[in-house]
Formats: structure tokens, C-alpha cells, sequence
């Protein structure tokens, strides 16, 4: 099976361990989205297709039972629960809401990556949503690194296609300077990527210096946040 080829979506509020499954499941060769919660994951799941959601039960707000059950109404992607609770009845009422697995914390990263492989081999993968994002009046399509309003291009230049396509590859989530410097190739100082962020701004934002959709996260990085 090439893992090259699927995506997942990890949702949990443990920053930590959420950075742990990113950096794992990314050095086994998956695709890897994050989100924080349940609302963070719709918005997710709004923009991009996946091939499995690993998911978090106890998280605040909605919770991963709940939006399990909801997900199941318009959606057979396969979810993996993470729960800390062991008793035999949240696994089953987990079954019930529609996931394919569950996995009591703590667990060996390996076990998880086992588990995953093994709910790829026998549920069939999701239909692909279209590439495309909605960015405001402007969908940006990921498979063309294409930017259009009206169905009319926007011009980018490569540089600028690659930042916006890497940023949208994982929307909500913020990425570092050297996350991008890597994501799109431009090996240079990583003040490039805030000229490259400066103009992309321009031809997107309403007001570049108060913008609403490529955002600043003060001493992290940047995060796009699409409509």
C-alpha cells in the first residue's frame, strides 16, 4: 500500500501529542492535516478530503463521540478514536457512533500506525472532494496551484503558488517559516517567505495590513484562514 497516498486528519487539544502523531505519521510517509477541535476539524474537512480521521474522545466543546456521530450522517471516511477511557462500554458506544477503531491512551505511536494501516487495507477510500478552497471571492485550486475570482485567473508567480498551496494544504493550522521554507522549496533565508507573504496579501487580502484570510501568528508563523 503506498501511504504516500493518504491523508489524515488528526484532532486532539494535547498540543503535544498532537505535534507527536503529526511528526510520526509524517515520517512513516502519510499526509497530515491537524486540527485543535471539533470545530477546527469541520473547517477542515469543509476544504479537503481524507483517507482516515484519528480522533480525540474527550476534547471540550463538542466531543469526539458526538462529532463522530455527526460526521457518520454525510460521510464514510474511517475514524480511529483516542480516548482515555478504557471500560469496555465507551469502546462500544464508540462502535456504535460509526468509528472503525478505538485506542485507549497511552498507546506506542507503532500500535496506532498498525491500526491505521490496518482500517486503510479494508475500508474502501472516500470519494475525492475537488481540490479547492474558498479564500474569500477567490478559490484556489491545489491541484493547478491556480488562483481564480469569477473563474478568471489571478497571475501568481511560481514562489507565490507554492506558499499559497502549502498553506492551504492545511488550513487553519499554523506553519513556521522553515515549515514553508520546506513545503515549497525556495531554499533562501526565511525572510523570503514574508515577501512572498506580502505580496500574496496584495492580490488576496481586502486590507494587506490588516489581513483577514493569510494571517501572522505572532511568534510562530503564518495560518490561512479560509471561508
Amino acid at each position: 500500500m503506498n501511504d504516500a497516498a493518504n491523508h489524515i486528519l488528526v484532532v486532539d487539544d494535547d498540543r503535544r501529542l498532537r505535534e507527536l502523531l503529526d511528526r510520526y505519521l509524517t515520517e512513516n510517509g502519510f499526509r497530515v492535516s491537524t486540527a485543535t477541535d471539533a470545530e477546527n476539524a469541520r473547517k477542515k474537512l469543509r476544504g479537503l478530503a481524507f483517507d482516515l480521521i484519528v480522533l480525540d474522545v474527550m476534547m471540550p466543546g463538542e466531543d469526539g463521540m458526538a462529532l463522530t456521530a455527526s460526521l457518520r450522517e454525510t460521510s464514510e471516511v474511517p475514524i480511529l478514536l483516542l480516548t482515555a477511557m478504557a471500560e469496555p462500554e465507551d469502546r462500544i458506544k464508540g462502535l456504535e457512533q460509526g468509528a472503525d477503531d478505538y485506542l485507549t491512551k497511552p498507546f506506542e505511536p507503532r500500535e496506532l500506525l498498525l491500526r491505521i494501516r490496518t482500517i486503510l487495507r479494508r475500508v474502501p477510500p472516500p470519494k475525492a472532494a475537488p481540490a479547492r478552497v474558498a479564500i474569500g471571492p477567490y478559490i484556489f485550486d491545489l491541484e493547478r496551484e491556480a488562483l481564480f475570482r469569477d473563474d478568471e485567473p489571478v497571475l501568481l508567480t511560481n514562489a507565490e503558488s507554492r506558499l499559497l498551496k502549502a498553506l492551504a494544504l492545511r488550513p487553519g493550522e499554523t506553519l513556521s517559516r522553515e515549515d514553508l521554507t520546506r513545503a515549497t522549496g525556495l531554499r533562501a533565508a526565511s525572510r523570503v517567505i514574508d515577501v512572498q507573504m506580502t505580496r500574496l496579501r496584495r492580490k488576496i487580502e481586502p486590507d494587506p495590513k490588516a489581513p483577514r484570510y493569510l494571517q501572522t501568528v505572532r511568534g510562530r508563523g503564518y495560518a490561512l484562514w479560509p471561508d
